[in-house]
């Protein structure tokens, strides 16, 4: 049987099923679908579980109202197939403080693949209202889920978490396609490209050319490849003179981290790891011009230990800088009562001073504040790091000017998951700095998705990222996505190296997302057109 024959008879098994096969089916493509992100990236499968979602669309047409309600029901089934799987390891985080939170876990395992799911089925339901009847309805899903996805990276301060688009992210010359339309226009492409094959069942009557699409999409795949093994050959890593960084991964576990009685250990651990020779030819940071510890390093206010503070002036040499995430106390009497806090990012001299200080903008809802604070609290409910009244967001995202470096823009953890949080006052920045703290999520696939998400922000600017992570994964990476030096996940250790240039800005850092708005409008304008004919 051929390629067109063996789609036409699962096509249409799947466009006439109904009931607990129907669910079933849309459950387990939408679970395969997860394993085109990172660590496994197995994306050629949503050649087939895209296809599926497109049939399961059609099959739709024989409910009630248009099929919008069984559409929509089927895109919550896909999605929540996709992000059980893909989100799993956030219930590591619950168990951390298992005394307190373990009950918890199964409600945020389930809960919040669930709540996300609506947005797919926001997707597939949109995507119902515009249908077609012929191949155009591919660019319906694709503008619809679009539209589902952005809607899901922004509503109740947003969470686009393996995006569909984040597919289309490895190899890395697919990425490249990131510094022309961003995130949002990656996710157009990779459900109308893996989606095309869905066309297969239409047979040949009026005209009809079903190998069009697919066709089409697979010479769409192959142009990004040359545009991204171009780009990434026009930009060979180079090099900023005279910054030479060094990143301490500490690998402490939650439990010290946030326990103020392991003070001395967690200091004397970052100060010995900041200073250890890597090599015969290593001077410890003597080498470096900047030092990086990650997010939130400290159990407790770093400024306000001046034990702390000096002995951070004693390692750093002349000329040294020393960038670190620390809790910070809001301004206060010395003698009042400290009841909330920052996440903070310190920019820190060879004198001890402060230099520069970063408060994080974009807190995680259930970790960092709850939804309603006051009304949670009372009724006996704390977050994940257990600070009362919730960590108070910062004002505003800016580029921080450093001595001796080009001057960076700081992200803390999950903020560099966000395409628009790049955006800041102050100009350019010459590099990324992602401060973060996977420890919350174990040995799981979570904080390798994490560096996937990080990574396309560096490649949609054309910036250097330089990411320090507690647990790891703490890379460089150059402006076009290539991994210049890494640090593997779950490991104690040092990483030396030197500051990837930035190159120009991209039409993505110029034009932010808007190259993908007029795609996503242009694709509903042409399917509601044919609609009409």
């Amino acid at each position: 049987m051929s390629i067109a024959g063996s789609a036409r008879t699962a096509g249409l098994a799947i466009t006439l099923s109904w009931g607990w096969k129907r669910a079933l089916v849309a459950l387990v493509s939408g679970a395969l679908s997860s394993l085109a992100m990172e660590p496994f990236n197995v994306w050629p499968l949503l050649f087939v579980t895209f296809p599926v979602a497109t049939w399961l669309i059609d099959g739709s047409a024989a409910g009630r109202l248009g099929g919008v309600p069984a559409a929509a029901l089927a895109g919550w089934l896909f999605g929540f197939g996709y992000f059980v799987p893909g989100l799993y390891w956030i219930g590591n985080a619950f168990l951390v403080d298992a005394q307190t939170f373990a009950w918890l876990m199964p409600f945020a395992v389930i809960g919040l693949p669930a709540y996300l799911a609506l947005f797919t089925s926001l997707g597939f339901a949109l995507a119902r209202l515009i249908w077609t009847k012929d191949a155009s309805r591919i660019l319906a899903l694709a503008a619809a889920l679009t539209v589902g996805e952005w809607l899901r990276g922004h509503a109740l301060t947003g969470f686009p978490w393996n995006a569909f688009g984040y597919a289309l992210t490895e190899p890395l010359a697919l990425a490249q396609t990131a510094s022309l339309i961003g995130l949002w226009g990656l996710t157009f492409l990779s459900v109308a490209i893996f989606a095309s094959p869905a066309v297969l069942i239409d047979g040949w009557s009026r005209g009809r050319r079903p190998w069009l699409a697919p066709v089409s999409a697979g010479l769409l795949l192959l142009a990004m490849s040359v545009y991204g093994s171009v780009r990434l050959s026009q930009h060979p890593t180079e090099f900023t003179d005279n910054v030479r960084l060094r990143i301490m991964q500490p690998n402490l576990t939650q439990d010290a981290r946030f326990n103020y009685s392991a003070k001395q250990a967690v200091m004397q651990r970052y100060l010995a790891l900041s200073d250890r020779a890597t090599g015969p030819q290593s001077t410890g940071v003597n080498g470096a011009t900047v030092l990086i510890w990650p997010e939130s390093a400290f159990p407790f206010f770093l400024t306000r230990e001046a034990d702390a503070m000096a002995e951070i002036a004693d390692l750093l040499p002349k000329g040294t800088i020393l960038i670190t995430g620390s809790v910070r106390a809001p301004d206060l009497p010395p003698d009042a009562r400290i009841t909330r806090a920052y996440n903070s990012i310190y920019v820190i001299g060879d004198d001890g001073g402060i230099l520069s200080i970063y408060d994080k903008l974009h807190l995680v809802p259930f970790g960092e504040f709850l939804p309603f604070q006051g009304l949670m609290e009372k009724l006996g409910f704390v977050q994940l790091t257990k600070v009362q009244g919730g960590f108070i967001s910062g004002t505003g995202r800016r580029t921080i000017e450093l001595p001796n470096a080009p001057s960076m823009l700081p992200l803390i953890c999950y903020e560099a998951i966000f395409p628009g949080n790049i955006e800041s006052r102050g100009g350019r920045p010459g590099w990324i700095v992602n401060l973060t703290n996977d420890g919350w999520f174990g040995i799981s696939t979570g904080p390798h998705q994490h560096l996937q998400q990080a990574r396309l922000r560096a490649i949609e600017q054309g910036l250097p990222l330089v990411r320090a992570a507690n647990t790891g994964i703490s890379v460089v990476t150059d402006p076009v996505g290539r991994i210049v030096a890494q640090l593997d996940l779950g490991v104690e250790g040092i990483l030396d190296s030197r500051l990837p240039a930035a190159v120009t800005a991209t039409p993505y850092a110029r034009a932010g997302d808007i190259p993908a708005a007029i795609m996503v409008i242009i694709a509903f304008v042409l399917v509601i057109r044919r609609r009409r004919d």
